[in-house]
């Protein structure tokens, strides 16, 4: 890691970096962001014990995480503000439903607790980021 770049959460993922273009300034950057807490869900998914409650609980939080960045990629490709807009609404809903999932895992392999709390956070913190993304493109 170079002087230039800047660690934000407990998991070490880098999300704040410094822009070149203009010194010293910090740019954030929600795709990889987006991306790397997928790519951290689907490792905490990986390690979960498979069974017929779980499976489909870790179906449903994989799709829900991978969602969020997949739909961030399209609402910064977005043709209107109005597309925008919509495209930024699902991130929020997605990251709000990785939480619920989180959830529900908690309860049906209590032994994964320790793991998905920090990953339950980042979601909420994306749920917060891109409420207020959304509110902020309705001016």
């Amino acid at each position: 890691m170079t002087n230039d770049e800047c660690r934000m959460t407990n998991a070490g993922e880098e999300i704040l970096t410094a822009d070149s273009a203009v010194p010293g300034t910090l740019k954030y950057d929600l795709e990889e962001r987006t991306a790397t807490f997928a790519e951290r869900v689907i490792d905490f998914a990986v390690e979960l014990e498979r069974n017929p409650v779980n499976l489909p609980l870790i179906s449903q939080l994989v799709r829900a995480a991978t969602s969020i960045g997949a739909n961030y990629c399209e609402a910064d490709d977005a043709e209107s503000k109005k597309d925008f807009r919509h495209k930024i609404g699902l991130c929020r809903k997605e990251a709000r439903e990785s939480k619920y999932w989180f959830r529900m895992i908690a309860r049906a392999c209590p032994l994964s607790k320790p793991k998905a709390r920090p990953l339950w956070q980042e979601a909420k913190e994306l749920h917060l980021i891109f409420s207020k993304i959304r509110r902020s493109a309705a001016d």
